[in-house]
């Protein structure tokens, strides 16, 4: 893997993010292949956008950003999400009846899952029945050494104990933030401390990593063999939208270019930790180191 870059595709909402500033590129999976094709991989987005103007500028800035796709073009209009911030802390609201929520699968993205050294996917584009067929179909195509990593990303009302262990089943790579594994220990019945709780998911569904993160406290990344916890760096935030992505993306880039756990993990706070000092999801990122 040294000697070529990684392909790195995320599967699912491409969306603009309307904050108080003025609208910017995200949804989570494509943030997460944003920051693995800032640090140097070749990334991709499978998702769909509407035949309107806001689709044209959202390919438009993808290829800005040197991201290739794979992109259906429907007739719904292309997604977004108004985003609150207070004291730089984000809420969504998420408009319903979108681009994404129809996802078409084509055999450019099967061919494409099939290539891939890492995917990245979560619960809420699968909201809609036509996407949902679409990615877990995709999915299914993923060669068994690629990371398959599943960022839970609760939204809303867009999950459910099911669907949340479908994707589970379809991963080897978790993610989760501390609220999160406080509903999913309530979900799923899990007992014990948080530590042991991550280790019974690592053990559960066969993971080789589970990434669980605390905000401004500290994040912990599990294998079989080893655990890394480092605390979150004091910064001055700007905003925190797309950080957990970034923190993915990084992440991953740093594992499939040969890196140890520990510098791995050590790369990915350190990159969160740089996007929380700017705005939106998908800041220029002043050199690759």
């Amino acid at each position: 893997m040294e000697n070529k870059k990684p392909i790195v595709v995320g599967i699912g909402e491409l969306l603009w993010d309307v904050l108080p500033t003025g609208k910017r590129a995200g949804g989570a999976p494509i943030n997460f292949v944003y920051h693995a094709t800032q640090m140097g991989a070749e990334g991709y987005a499978i998702s769909a956008v509407g035949n309107d103007l806001s689709g044209t500028e959202i390919v438009q800035e993808l290829e800005k950003n040197h991201i290739s796709n794979s992109l259906g073009t429907v007739e719904y209009p292309t997604g977004s999400v108004m985003v609150e911030l207070k004291e730089g802390i984000p809420t969504y609201t998420i408009i319903e009846g979108v681009a994404w929520d129809h996802i078409p699968l084509t055999q450019e993205s099967i061919d494409l899952i099939k290539r891939a050294d890492a995917i990245c996917f979560g619960t809420l584009a699968l909201r809609s029945q036509a996407s949902k067929e679409t990615i877990l179909s995709l999915l299914s195509y993923a060669r068994e050494d690629a990371l398959r990593f599943f960022d839970i990303n609760i939204r809303q009302s867009y999950y459910s104990k099911e669907l949340i262990e479908t994707l589970l089943h379809k991963a080897n790579v978790f993610k989760i933030n501390d609220e999160e594994l406080v509903l999913l220990r309530d979900m799923c019945k899990l007992e014990g401390s948080d530590d042991e709780v991550c280790r019974q998911i690592l053990q559960m569904y066969n993971l080789k990593y589970l990434v669980l993160t605390a905000g401004c406290a500290f994040s912990s990344i599990y294998t079989a063999d080893e655990v890394s916890t480092i605390p979150t760096p004091r910064v001055e935030v700007a905003d925190t939208v797309g950080a957990g992505d970034s923190f993915s993306g990084a992440f991953v880039y740093s594992v499939l270019t040969g890196k140890s756990l520990r510098e791995a993990h050590q790369t990915a706070v350190e990159t969160a930790a740089f996007v929380c000092t700017q705005e939106g999801a998908w800041p220029s990122y002043p050199n690759k180191d």
